[in-house]
Protein backbone atom coordinates (compact mmCIF):
# COMPACT_ATOMS: atom_id res chain seq x y z
CA UNK A 1 0.00 0.00 0.00
CA UNK A 2 1.30 3.43 -0.93
CA UNK A 3 2.01 5.86 1.95
CA UNK A 4 -0.82 8.21 0.91
CA UNK A 5 -3.25 5.31 0.66
CA UNK A 6 -2.15 4.06 4.07
CA UNK A 7 -2.66 7.50 5.63
CA UNK A 8 -6.12 7.75 4.02
CA UNK A 9 -7.07 4.33 5.34
CA UNK A 10 -5.90 5.24 8.84
CA UNK A 11 -7.84 8.54 8.74
CA UNK A 12 -10.97 6.60 7.75
CA UNK A 13 -10.31 4.26 10.67
CA UNK A 14 -10.07 7.29 12.94
CA UNK A 15 -13.40 8.57 11.58
CA UNK A 16 -15.03 5.20 12.35
CA UNK A 17 -13.54 5.28 15.84
CA UNK A 18 -14.91 8.78 16.51
CA UNK A 19 -18.34 7.75 15.21
CA UNK A 20 -18.39 4.84 17.65
CA UNK A 21 -17.34 7.13 20.47
CA UNK A 22 -19.97 9.82 19.68
CA UNK A 23 -22.15 9.23 22.74
CA UNK A 24 -19.14 9.10 25.07
CA UNK A 25 -17.73 12.32 23.56
CA UNK A 26 -21.01 14.20 24.02
CA UNK A 27 -21.46 12.89 27.57
CA UNK A 28 -17.92 13.86 28.56
CA UNK A 29 -18.40 17.28 26.98
CA UNK A 30 -21.65 17.95 28.89
CA UNK A 31 -20.08 16.76 32.18
CA UNK A 32 -17.08 19.05 31.66
CA UNK A 33 -19.42 22.02 31.21
CA UNK A 34 -21.49 21.04 34.23
CA UNK A 35 -18.42 21.34 36.44
CA UNK A 36 -17.24 24.58 34.83
CA UNK A 37 -18.10 27.32 37.36
CA UNK A 38 -17.94 29.97 34.63
CA UNK A 39 -20.80 28.37 32.71
CA UNK A 40 -24.38 28.84 33.91
CA UNK A 41 -26.79 29.21 30.98
CA UNK A 42 -26.45 25.61 29.80
CA UNK A 43 -28.08 24.30 33.00
CA UNK A 44 -31.50 25.57 31.83
CA UNK A 45 -31.32 23.72 28.49
CA UNK A 46 -32.66 20.29 27.63
CA UNK A 47 -30.26 17.64 26.35
CA UNK A 48 -31.21 18.26 22.71
CA UNK A 49 -30.93 22.03 23.15
CA UNK A 50 -27.53 21.62 24.78
CA UNK A 51 -26.12 19.44 22.00
CA UNK A 52 -27.67 21.73 19.36
CA UNK A 53 -25.38 21.74 16.26
CA UNK A 54 -22.54 19.81 17.90
CA UNK A 55 -23.49 16.39 16.40
CA UNK A 56 -23.58 18.00 12.93
CA UNK A 57 -20.19 19.58 13.58
CA UNK A 58 -18.75 16.18 14.54
CA UNK A 59 -20.31 14.59 11.45
CA UNK A 60 -18.59 17.12 9.21
CA UNK A 61 -15.33 16.68 11.12
CA UNK A 62 -15.41 12.92 10.53
CA UNK A 63 -16.34 13.36 6.86
CA UNK A 64 -13.10 15.23 6.33
CA UNK A 65 -11.20 12.05 7.27
CA UNK A 66 -13.43 9.93 5.02
CA UNK A 67 -13.06 12.24 2.01
CA UNK A 68 -11.16 10.63 -0.90
CA UNK A 69 -10.12 13.88 -2.53
CA UNK A 70 -9.54 17.54 -1.84
CA UNK A 71 -12.99 18.56 -3.07
CA UNK A 72 -14.60 16.26 -0.51
CA UNK A 73 -12.48 17.71 2.25
CA UNK A 74 -13.43 21.25 1.23
CA UNK A 75 -17.14 20.37 1.25
CA UNK A 76 -16.86 18.75 4.66
CA UNK A 77 -14.96 21.76 6.01
CA UNK A 78 -17.62 24.14 4.67
CA UNK A 79 -20.40 22.08 6.30
CA UNK A 80 -18.42 22.07 9.53
CA UNK A 81 -18.09 25.87 9.52
CA UNK A 82 -21.77 26.32 8.63
CA UNK A 83 -22.81 24.14 11.56
CA UNK A 84 -20.42 26.04 13.82
CA UNK A 85 -21.91 29.38 12.79
CA UNK A 86 -25.42 28.01 13.33
CA UNK A 87 -24.39 26.88 16.78
CA UNK A 88 -23.27 30.41 17.60
CA UNK A 89 -26.59 31.86 16.43
CA UNK A 90 -28.57 29.41 18.57
CA UNK A 91 -26.45 30.13 21.60
CA UNK A 92 -27.14 33.85 21.11
CA UNK A 93 -30.86 33.13 20.95
CA UNK A 94 -30.60 30.97 24.09
CA UNK A 95 -29.04 33.83 26.03
CA UNK A 96 -25.40 32.68 26.10
CA UNK A 97 -22.63 35.18 26.58
CA UNK A 98 -19.85 35.05 24.02
CA UNK A 99 -17.40 33.92 26.70
CA UNK A 100 -19.63 30.94 27.49
CA UNK A 101 -19.71 29.88 23.83
CA UNK A 102 -15.92 30.03 23.63
CA UNK A 103 -15.58 27.90 26.77
CA UNK A 104 -17.93 25.34 25.20
CA UNK A 105 -15.56 25.10 22.23
CA UNK A 106 -12.63 24.79 24.64
CA UNK A 107 -14.23 21.78 26.36
CA UNK A 108 -15.07 20.19 23.01
CA UNK A 109 -11.47 20.67 21.88
CA UNK A 110 -10.15 18.97 25.01
CA UNK A 111 -12.60 16.06 24.70
CA UNK A 112 -11.66 15.42 21.06
CA UNK A 113 -7.96 15.86 21.84
CA UNK A 114 -8.23 13.10 24.44
CA UNK A 115 -9.94 10.84 21.92
CA UNK A 116 -7.19 11.44 19.36
CA UNK A 117 -4.48 10.67 21.91
CA UNK A 118 -6.27 7.50 23.01
CA UNK A 119 -6.62 6.35 19.40
CA UNK A 120 -2.95 7.12 18.76
CA UNK A 121 -1.84 5.09 21.77
CA UNK A 122 -3.89 2.03 20.81
CA UNK A 123 -3.09 1.94 17.09
CA UNK A 124 0.63 1.12 17.14
CA UNK A 125 1.07 0.95 13.35
CA UNK A 126 -0.08 4.51 12.71
CA UNK A 127 1.93 6.55 10.30
CA UNK A 128 3.07 9.72 12.14
CA UNK A 129 1.67 11.88 9.36
CA UNK A 130 -1.82 10.52 10.10
CA UNK A 131 -2.02 12.08 13.56
CA UNK A 132 -0.39 15.29 12.32
CA UNK A 133 -3.25 15.67 9.84
CA UNK A 134 -5.83 14.74 12.50
CA UNK A 135 -4.49 17.22 15.08
CA UNK A 136 -4.31 19.96 12.47
CA UNK A 137 -7.93 19.28 11.49
CA UNK A 138 -8.96 19.41 15.15
CA UNK A 139 -7.18 22.74 15.65
CA UNK A 140 -8.91 24.17 12.59
CA UNK A 141 -12.27 22.80 13.75
CA UNK A 142 -12.12 24.57 17.10
CA UNK A 143 -10.44 27.76 15.92
CA UNK A 144 -12.99 28.12 13.10
CA UNK A 145 -15.80 27.40 15.56
CA UNK A 146 -14.63 30.11 17.93
CA UNK A 147 -14.03 32.67 15.18
CA UNK A 148 -17.33 31.92 13.41
CA UNK A 149 -19.26 32.10 16.69
CA UNK A 150 -17.59 35.42 17.52
CA UNK A 151 -18.39 36.74 14.03
CA UNK A 152 -22.03 35.69 14.39
CA UNK A 153 -22.24 37.39 17.76
CA UNK A 154 -20.77 40.58 16.33
CA UNK A 155 -23.26 40.57 13.44
CA UNK A 156 -26.19 39.89 15.74
CA UNK A 157 -25.12 42.61 18.13
CA UNK A 158 -24.81 45.06 15.26
CA UNK A 159 -28.23 44.05 13.94
CA UNK A 160 -29.75 44.43 17.40
CA UNK A 161 -28.07 47.80 17.86
CA UNK A 162 -29.34 48.93 14.45
CA UNK A 163 -32.83 47.76 15.39
CA UNK A 164 -32.67 49.72 18.61
CA UNK A 165 -31.56 52.81 16.72
CA UNK A 166 -34.51 52.40 14.32
CA UNK A 167 -36.86 51.94 17.26
CA UNK A 168 -35.41 55.04 18.91
CA UNK A 169 -35.85 57.10 15.73
CA UNK A 170 -39.43 55.86 15.44
CA UNK A 171 -40.12 56.63 19.09
CA UNK A 172 -38.67 60.12 18.69
CA UNK A 173 -40.77 60.70 15.56
CA UNK A 174 -43.88 59.52 17.40
CA UNK A 175 -43.02 61.73 20.36
CA UNK A 176 -42.57 64.71 18.05
CA UNK A 177 -45.90 63.96 16.39
CA UNK A 178 -47.56 63.63 19.79
CA UNK A 179 -46.09 66.95 20.90
CA UNK A 180 -47.39 68.59 17.73
CA UNK A 181 -50.85 67.18 18.37
CA UNK A 182 -50.78 68.41 21.96
CA UNK A 183 -49.70 71.86 20.84
CA UNK A 184 -52.59 71.90 18.36
CA UNK A 185 -55.09 70.80 21.02
CA UNK A 186 -53.83 73.38 23.48
CA UNK A 187 -53.94 76.04 20.77
CA UNK A 188 -57.56 75.18 20.05
CA UNK A 189 -58.39 75.09 23.75
CA UNK A 190 -56.75 78.47 24.30
CA UNK A 191 -58.65 79.86 21.30
CA UNK A 192 -61.95 78.51 22.60
CA UNK A 193 -61.29 79.70 26.12
CA UNK A 194 -60.38 83.15 24.82
CA UNK A 195 -63.59 83.22 22.81
CA UNK A 196 -65.73 82.32 25.81
CA UNK A 197 -63.87 84.74 28.06
CA UNK A 198 -64.46 87.41 25.41
CA UNK A 199 -68.18 86.64 25.50
CA UNK A 200 -68.18 86.94 29.28
CA UNK A 201 -66.33 90.24 29.02
CA UNK A 202 -68.79 91.67 26.46
CA UNK A 203 -71.84 90.50 28.36
CA UNK A 204 -70.47 91.90 31.59
CA UNK A 205 -69.94 95.22 29.86
CA UNK A 206 -73.55 95.22 28.67
CA UNK A 207 -74.84 94.34 32.15
CA UNK A 208 -72.82 97.19 33.62
CA UNK A 209 -74.14 99.63 31.03
CA UNK A 210 -76.67 101.95 32.61
CA UNK A 211 -78.85 102.21 29.48
CA UNK A 212 -79.29 98.46 29.03
CA UNK A 213 -82.94 97.44 29.05
CA UNK A 214 -84.32 94.72 31.30
CA UNK A 215 -84.86 92.55 28.25
CA UNK A 216 -81.25 93.01 27.19
CA UNK A 217 -80.05 92.30 30.72
CA UNK A 218 -82.07 89.07 30.85
CA UNK A 219 -80.66 87.97 27.51
CA UNK A 220 -77.13 88.82 28.60
CA UNK A 221 -77.59 86.96 31.88
CA UNK A 222 -78.64 83.83 29.98
CA UNK A 223 -75.65 84.18 27.65
CA UNK A 224 -73.35 84.71 30.63
CA UNK A 225 -74.64 81.56 32.34
CA UNK A 226 -74.20 79.58 29.13
CA UNK A 227 -70.63 80.84 28.64
CA UNK A 228 -69.64 80.10 32.23
CA UNK A 229 -71.08 76.61 31.90
CA UNK A 230 -69.12 76.15 28.66
CA UNK A 231 -65.91 77.32 30.36
CA UNK A 232 -66.52 74.91 33.24
CA UNK A 233 -67.11 72.01 30.85
CA UNK A 234 -63.99 72.88 28.86
CA UNK A 235 -61.85 72.96 32.00
CA UNK A 236 -63.30 69.61 33.05
CA UNK A 237 -62.36 68.24 29.63
CA UNK A 238 -58.82 69.54 29.99
CA UNK A 239 -58.52 67.85 33.38
CA UNK A 240 -59.88 64.59 31.98
CA UNK A 241 -57.48 64.71 29.06
CA UNK A 242 -54.56 65.41 31.40
CA UNK A 243 -55.47 62.39 33.56
CA UNK A 244 -55.76 60.13 30.53
CA UNK A 245 -52.45 61.21 29.04
CA UNK A 246 -50.74 60.92 32.45
CA UNK A 247 -51.89 57.30 32.73
CA UNK A 248 -54.04 57.98 35.79
CA UNK A 249 -57.16 56.35 34.33
CA UNK A 250 -57.58 52.56 34.50
CA UNK A 251 -60.01 49.99 33.12
CA UNK A 252 -62.67 48.75 35.52
CA UNK A 253 -64.24 45.80 33.69
CA UNK A 254 -67.78 44.73 34.51
CA UNK A 255 -70.55 42.93 32.63
CA UNK A 256 -73.38 45.11 31.32
CA UNK A 257 -76.06 45.34 28.64
CA UNK A 258 -74.81 47.69 25.91
CA UNK A 259 -78.36 48.11 24.61
CA UNK A 260 -79.58 49.36 27.98
CA UNK A 261 -76.63 51.74 28.31
CA UNK A 262 -77.02 53.28 24.83
CA UNK A 263 -80.80 53.63 24.99
CA UNK A 264 -80.74 55.26 28.42
CA UNK A 265 -78.01 57.68 27.38
CA UNK A 266 -79.88 58.68 24.22
CA UNK A 267 -83.16 59.04 26.14
CA UNK A 268 -81.43 61.44 28.52
CA UNK A 269 -80.13 63.46 25.55
CA UNK A 270 -83.48 63.72 23.74
CA UNK A 271 -84.09 67.13 25.31
CA UNK A 272 -80.83 68.43 23.78
CA UNK A 273 -82.02 67.24 20.36
CA UNK A 274 -85.45 68.83 20.75
CA UNK A 275 -83.91 72.17 21.71
CA UNK A 276 -82.26 72.25 18.27
CA UNK A 277 -85.30 70.76 16.47
CA UNK A 278 -83.31 67.61 15.60
CA UNK A 279 -84.18 63.95 15.78
CA UNK A 280 -82.18 61.47 17.84
CA UNK A 281 -82.87 57.88 16.78
CA UNK A 282 -81.50 54.61 18.11
CA UNK A 283 -81.25 51.27 16.33
CA UNK A 284 -79.87 48.07 17.81
CA UNK A 285 -80.65 44.61 19.19
CA UNK A 286 -82.94 44.20 22.19
CA UNK A 287 -80.06 42.87 24.25
CA UNK A 288 -76.28 42.97 23.78
CA UNK A 289 -74.38 41.71 26.80
CA UNK A 290 -70.72 42.66 26.88
CA UNK A 291 -67.82 43.11 29.26
CA UNK A 292 -66.18 46.51 29.50
CA UNK A 293 -65.72 49.67 31.49
CA UNK A 294 -69.29 50.90 31.97
CA UNK A 295 -68.42 54.45 33.01
CA UNK A 296 -65.82 55.10 30.29
CA UNK A 297 -68.05 53.58 27.61
CA UNK A 298 -70.80 55.92 28.83
CA UNK A 299 -68.43 58.88 28.50
CA UNK A 300 -67.58 57.90 24.93
CA UNK A 301 -71.26 57.66 23.97
CA UNK A 302 -72.11 60.95 25.65
CA UNK A 303 -69.27 62.85 24.02
CA UNK A 304 -69.99 61.52 20.55
CA UNK A 305 -73.75 62.12 20.69
CA UNK A 306 -73.57 65.56 22.29
CA UNK A 307 -71.06 66.82 19.75
CA UNK A 308 -73.02 65.32 16.85
CA UNK A 309 -76.13 67.17 18.08
CA UNK A 310 -74.22 70.36 18.72
CA UNK A 311 -72.94 70.71 15.18
CA UNK A 312 -75.86 69.32 13.22
CA UNK A 313 -78.12 72.10 11.96
CA UNK A 314 -80.80 70.10 10.12
CA UNK A 315 -81.98 66.53 10.34
CA UNK A 316 -80.52 64.71 13.31
CA UNK A 317 -78.39 61.93 14.70
CA UNK A 318 -78.73 58.15 14.44
CA UNK A 319 -77.02 55.97 17.05
CA UNK A 320 -76.64 52.27 16.19
CA UNK A 321 -74.95 49.35 17.93
CA UNK A 322 -74.55 45.65 17.14
CA UNK A 323 -72.11 42.75 16.96
CA UNK A 324 -69.32 43.59 14.54
CA UNK A 325 -70.06 41.75 11.26
CA UNK A 326 -66.80 42.80 9.58
CA UNK A 327 -64.42 41.53 12.26
CA UNK A 328 -65.63 38.76 14.60
CA UNK A 329 -68.18 37.97 17.28
CA UNK A 330 -65.75 39.03 20.01
CA UNK A 331 -66.29 42.72 19.20
CA UNK A 332 -69.26 45.07 19.06
CA UNK A 333 -69.71 48.33 17.21
CA UNK A 334 -71.17 51.69 18.19
CA UNK A 335 -71.90 54.19 15.37
CA UNK A 336 -72.91 57.83 15.80
CA UNK A 337 -74.00 59.26 12.45
CA UNK A 338 -75.21 62.81 11.88
CA UNK A 339 -76.74 64.68 8.94
CA UNK A 340 -74.47 67.69 9.36
CA UNK A 341 -72.49 69.48 6.67
CA UNK A 342 -69.42 67.25 6.84
CA UNK A 343 -66.03 68.80 6.25
CA UNK A 344 -63.02 68.89 3.98
CA UNK A 345 -60.01 67.00 5.36
CA UNK A 346 -57.75 69.87 4.29
CA UNK A 347 -59.57 72.11 6.74
CA UNK A 348 -58.95 70.03 9.89
CA UNK A 349 -56.12 69.20 12.24
CA UNK A 350 -53.42 66.57 11.67
CA UNK A 351 -55.07 64.18 14.14
CA UNK A 352 -58.31 64.12 12.18
CA UNK A 353 -56.47 63.59 8.90
CA UNK A 354 -54.51 60.67 10.37
CA UNK A 355 -57.68 59.13 11.77
CA UNK A 356 -59.50 59.57 8.47
CA UNK A 357 -56.60 58.04 6.51
CA UNK A 358 -56.40 55.06 8.86
CA UNK A 359 -60.14 54.48 8.55
CA UNK A 360 -60.03 54.59 4.74
CA UNK A 361 -57.14 52.12 4.64
CA UNK A 362 -58.99 49.66 6.88
CA UNK A 363 -62.18 49.91 4.81
CA UNK A 364 -60.95 50.15 1.23
CA UNK A 365 -63.65 47.79 0.03
CA UNK A 366 -66.52 49.49 1.90
CA UNK A 367 -68.88 52.00 0.28
CA UNK A 368 -68.95 55.48 1.71
CA UNK A 369 -72.44 55.00 3.08
CA UNK A 370 -71.45 55.92 6.64
CA UNK A 371 -70.05 59.35 7.25
CA UNK A 372 -68.03 60.20 10.30
CA UNK A 373 -68.82 63.07 12.61
CA UNK A 374 -65.95 65.44 13.23
CA UNK A 375 -66.97 67.97 15.84
CA UNK A 376 -65.28 70.52 18.01
CA UNK A 377 -65.97 73.28 20.39
CA UNK A 378 -66.62 76.39 18.29
CA UNK A 379 -64.47 79.48 18.49
CA UNK A 380 -66.86 82.34 19.15
CA UNK A 381 -66.03 85.89 18.10
CA UNK A 382 -66.28 88.35 20.99
CA UNK A 383 -66.88 91.67 19.23
CA UNK A 384 -70.69 91.90 19.45
CA UNK A 385 -73.52 90.06 21.11
CA UNK A 386 -75.13 88.81 17.86
CA UNK A 387 -71.85 87.06 17.00
CA UNK A 388 -72.47 84.63 19.88
CA UNK A 389 -74.63 82.44 17.65
CA UNK A 390 -73.39 78.86 17.35
CA UNK A 391 -74.28 78.51 13.70
CA UNK A 392 -71.49 77.48 11.32
CA UNK A 393 -71.25 76.95 7.59
CA UNK A 394 -70.07 73.77 5.92
CA UNK A 395 -66.94 75.55 4.76
CA UNK A 396 -65.86 76.63 8.21
CA UNK A 397 -62.60 74.92 9.29
CA UNK A 398 -63.20 72.47 12.09
CA UNK A 399 -60.71 71.41 14.77
CA UNK A 400 -60.82 68.04 16.46
CA UNK A 401 -61.72 69.56 19.85
CA UNK A 402 -60.70 68.33 23.26
CA UNK A 403 -63.82 66.17 23.46
CA UNK A 404 -62.76 64.24 20.36
CA UNK A 405 -59.28 63.66 21.74
CA UNK A 406 -60.75 62.45 25.02
CA UNK A 407 -62.82 59.93 23.06
CA UNK A 408 -59.67 58.76 21.27
CA UNK A 409 -57.75 58.39 24.55
CA UNK A 410 -60.64 56.50 26.14
CA UNK A 411 -60.75 54.17 23.12
CA UNK A 412 -57.02 53.55 23.46
CA UNK A 413 -57.48 52.73 27.13
CA UNK A 414 -60.33 50.30 26.38
CA UNK A 415 -58.48 48.63 23.46
CA UNK A 416 -61.18 49.92 21.13
CA UNK A 417 -60.60 51.26 17.63
CA UNK A 418 -62.01 54.61 16.48
CA UNK A 419 -62.91 55.09 12.82
CA UNK A 420 -63.97 58.23 11.00
CA UNK A 421 -65.86 58.81 7.75
CA UNK A 422 -67.09 62.14 6.39
CA UNK A 423 -68.39 63.73 3.22
CA UNK A 424 -69.20 67.35 2.50
CA UNK A 425 -72.96 67.92 2.53
CA UNK A 426 -73.83 64.38 3.64
CA UNK A 427 -72.75 64.23 7.27
CA UNK A 428 -70.20 62.44 9.39
CA UNK A 429 -69.91 59.21 11.38
CA UNK A 430 -67.77 58.01 14.24
CA UNK A 431 -67.52 54.23 14.55
CA UNK A 432 -66.13 52.69 17.76
CA UNK A 433 -65.28 48.98 17.74
CA UNK A 434 -65.15 47.64 21.30
CA UNK A 435 -63.92 44.25 22.56
CA UNK A 436 -66.76 42.22 24.05
CA UNK A 437 -64.45 40.48 26.51
CA UNK A 438 -61.26 41.37 28.35
CA UNK A 439 -58.66 39.09 29.86
CA UNK A 440 -58.56 39.33 33.63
Amino acid sequence: MQPNEQIQAQLQGLASYLTGRRTAILDRWSIAMRFDTQLATHSSLSRSQLYDHIPGILDAFERQFNAHDLAGQVRASAEQRESGAGHGVHRWQQGYKLREVMREWRHLHLCLQEELEHYSSTELDLVPETMVIARRALAMLCSDGVSDSAAQYAELQQAEAASRVRDLHLALAQLKDLDQRRVEVLREAAHDLRGNVGVVKNVTAVLNHISASDEMRAECTAILQSSVASLHAMLDDLMSLARLEAGLEFKEIVAFDATELVTKMCAALQSSAKERSLFLKTEGPERLFVNGDFVKTQRIIQNLVLNALKYTERGGVIVTWADDPTHDTDRWVLCVQDTGPGFLMSAVTPFARVLKSATEQSHVAEANSSESSQTTDPVQPAATLPALSNQRSSEQPVGEGIGRLIVKRLCDLLDASLELETEIGRGTTFRVIFPKFYET
